[in-house]
């Protein structure tokens, strides 16, 4: 079987990180694959430094016809016998590819966010093209959320994101204290994800300020790149005068390294497809508070994995952390459960389940 994976993404986040485990693990099957990304994206990198093969499109308009003509000319060259598209804009080309140049490879569509699919021609055209055999949502929660919208939504199924295990062999440490002058008496709270709307870093924000009211030694970090808001977040903690207490590192590719040193993982978005970073803080062993978005509850159940609180609650999120800091018992019985539950949320799992996708989408 020879699989294409087509990624649109120029940097590095969750569903790149996704990408990788998977293109490492089906190498471990044996499963020829190529990789169609942007040119200089963070991905073509991995691709060269892993020795996957690749090729490169450069990404201009999203309604530019050049990417679907290259796409089928791949296709015919390495006799491609099935496509696995990973975000919007590959999905716009896939489709534009079988409608200009007659692809007719069947397409496997990964779907990580929990946005229900709009109502315009296009993307219903999109969602339900005939070559579409199988939609692979991160949680059950997406999948609820699109099925009324697919016309067969037997295609639908569900297959978690993974976590590889290996690489959260570090122990707890202080680099980022270090790094950041942050007294050993301080409690560290943090959040790893890109500075984006849907992250809703004000509601973290807020829930710091909230939580330095009743705790002044405690600290806290915005571990990510800009997604669109970082100088909104930078000034609105300045406007808060938080500046002393809240800082941001930018974006940083040390994350299994440095997640361990983190006393508290504070999650606040207000739409998460699955939550990755979740299962990395429970990977490090880290108690976990968050809020109902999208598919997280599917790894952070409350009082078994983690604190839950509701969407832009910053009072209730603020409230679970403050229960959290000095119960050690609770802390204890998170962490344990936390393991646990990662063994649904493994790499291998995810490779498994996405190659019998593709094993029954070509008949083998």
């Amino acid at each position: 079987m020879k699989v294409l994976h087509f990624s649109s993404a120029k940097t590095w986040r969750g569903g790149e990180q996704q990408i990788a485990y998977l293109l490492v693990e089906l190498r471990e099957q044996r499963i020829e694959q190529t990789v169609f990304c942007v040119q200089n994206s963070a991905l073509a990198s991995f691709c060269k430094k892993e020795k996957f093969a690749f090729e490169v499109y450069k990404k201009r308009a999203s309604i530019d016809p050049t990417p679907a003509l290259k796409l089928s000319r791949i296709i015919s060259k390495n006799k491609i016998d099935l496509i696995h598209i990973h975000d919007a804009h590959a999905h716009t080309f896939a489709c534009m590819g079988a409608a200009f140049f007659n692809i007719k490879t069947p397409f496997v569509l990964s779907r990580r966010v929990d946005f229900p699919i709009r109502k315009s021609f296009l993307s219903q055209w999109k969602y339900n093209h005939p070559n579409i055999k199988a939609i692979l949502c991160v949680s059950a929660f997406i999948k609820k959320v699109i099925q009324s919208d697919i016309k067969d939504p037997s295609i639908i199924q569900v297959v978690h994101s993974g976590v590889d295990l290996s690489k959260f062999r570090f122990t707890k440490n202080n680099i980022l204290r270090k790094e950041y002058k942050i007294p050993d008496s301080d409690f560290l709270i943090a959040n790893v994800a890109a500075i984006a709307p849907h992250k809703d870093y004000f509601t973290f924000v807020d829930t710091a300020a909230l939580i330095l009211n009743n705790r002044s030694d405690t600290r806290f970090l915005i571990i990510g790149g800009d997604g669109g808001e970082m100088q909104k977040i930078r000034n609105y903690i300045q406007e808060k005068n938080l500046g002393d207490k809240i800082q941001l590192t930018g974006f940083r590719n040390d994350i299994p390294k440095v997640l361990p040193g983190i006393d508290l993982f504070l999650f606040t978005s207000k739409e998460e497809g699955l939550g990755t970073s979740l299962l990395d803080a429970l990977a490090c062993k880290i108690p976990v508070v968050a809020t109902n978005a999208g598919g997280a509850p599917e790894v952070i159940e409350h009082m078994k994995t983690g604190l839950v609180g509701n969407i832009k609650n910053a009072e209730q999120l603020a409230e679970h952390v403050l229960t959290l800091l000095d119960n050690h018992e609770l802390q204890s019985s998170f962490i344990s459960n936390g393991l646990q539950k990662l063994k649904n949320f493994s790499t291998k799992e995810t490779a498994r389940k996405t190659l019998d996708t593709y094993r029954k989408t070509n008949g083998i």
